[in-house]
């Protein structure tokens, strides 16, 4: 593995799924990695002792990302431990049951905003007051996670949570243009349809098989294929990489 530190990395949601398989690959590039939870500890545990078998630096951070409170007392954290970041992956998010439009609740919507969309805001804020030149930081690149729902608006299942990372990318936009200039890089990656247990927490737990005939490359992709995508724009690699939308969706 590399064993140069890139620095401190903060990964929301990071237990399992695509923010697991980001970890595990930021680790092996020398990223210190922070794996943020909401609830399963054992999961979040499980990925930071694999991180340690293969030689690399972790720690678990357990905070509800729609909590100020919390996200604050994790960055805390990893300031102590780590260092302040060089690098944020917002990919902690929820979907809900399939449902129309008009068959959701207020406090449905509520729930997905406020992880979905203000937690990345917050854990975002936190981020640039670290990384920016501004604030005394030395750089550092904030990756959000967005998806092809965005563009796709995903009727009769989950226009809700479209509308949420329609948020993403426009604020994905903002704040790369806000914080270009002062050492910190924006940029968000786009699932299409992956292979991940989100699916069955929305109750369609066959969904990628179901659906991946729609998909121009007739597959489903892997958490592992996404995870290639946003380490690279966390890394020096993406270094004129700011404000980019990147699909990675199979050519849906």
């Amino acid at each position: 593995m590399n064993t140069s530190s890139a620095g401190a990395l903060l990964v929301t949601g990071g237990s399992r799924g695509i923010g697991a398989a980001t970890a595990r690959l930021a680790a092996q590039q020398g990223w210190q990695v922070a794996v943020n939870y909401a609830a399963n500890s054992l999961a979040a545990d499980e990925v930071v002792r694999a991180i340690r078998a293969a030689g690399g630096t972790a720690m678990a951070v357990k905070a509800d990302v729609a909590d100020e409170a919390q996200v604050m007392a994790m960055v805390g954290q990893i300031d102590a431990k780590f260092g302040p970041l060089r690098g944020l992956v917002n990919n902690a998010g929820v979907v809900d049951v399939t449902a129309r439009v008009d068959e959701m609740s207020v406090a449905r919507w509520r729930r997905m905003f406020d992880i979905n969309v203000m937690g990345s805001m917050l854990c975002a804020r936190e981020a640039v007051r670290r990384m920016s030149t501004r604030h005394g930081g030395a750089g550092g690149s904030i990756v959000n996670i967005s998806s092809a729902a965005a563009r796709l608006g995903a009727p009769g299942q989950y226009v809700d949570y479209a509308a949420s990372k329609g948020a993403i990318d426009a604020f994905t936009i903002g704040l790369a243009k806000e914080v270009a200039a002062e050492g910190v890089r924006v940029n968000a990656v786009r699932p299409g349809l992956i292979d991940t247990e989100i699916h069955a927490s929305g109750g369609l737990p066959d969904r990628v098989q179901q659906l991946q005939h729609l998909v121009p490359m007739q597959r489903g992709g892997s958490a592992d294929e996404v995870a290639q995508a946003i380490v690279w724009l966390l890394s020096d690699a993406a270094s004129y990489t700011t404000m980019s939308l990147l699909d990675v969706s199979g050519g849906r």
